[in-house]
């Protein structure tokens, strides 16, 4: 499977962006969808993930309560709503998907496959 983000881009601290990862390819197995970012001289992060069904996310601690991920199967297409954007949450994300049950895996970078170009969020304060 192919993945495309998309939706970066230069925000005020306090503002919202909403970024999209297109799946092309196989997109017929039920792939669990995560998001990653990673900081300038930092190693890449876990930010969010969610369940082939939509039924089952995870977040982590440092977005929860204002990122929310969510998924249109019938568009193959994940999102990622971030509200309340800190300079902290500066860094490139990167989508990544991995055919597997959800569960604790999920959390945890080379669990996963497939991984998108990367798009560029940068908050400014």
């Amino acid at each position: 499977v192919q993945l495309q983000a998309s939706g970066g881009g230069l925000v005020q601290a306090g503002g919202s962006l909403r970024l999209s990862c297109a799946a092309s390819g196989r997109t017929s197995s039920r792939y669990v969808m995560g998001w990653f970012r990673q900081a300038p001289g930092k190693e890449r992060e876990f930010a969010a993930a969610i369940s082939w069904s939509g039924g089952s996310t995870s977040y982590a601690d440092s977005v929860k309560g204002r990122f929310t991920i969510s998924r249109d199967n019938a568009k193959n297409t994940v999102y990622l709503q971030m509200n309340s954007l800190k300079p902290e949450d500066t860094g490139v994300y990167y989508c990544a998907a991995e055919n597997n049950r959800f569960g604790p895996w999920v959390v945890t970078a080379t669990n996963y496959d497939y991984w998108g170009q990367g798009t560029q969020v940068t908050v400014s304060s």
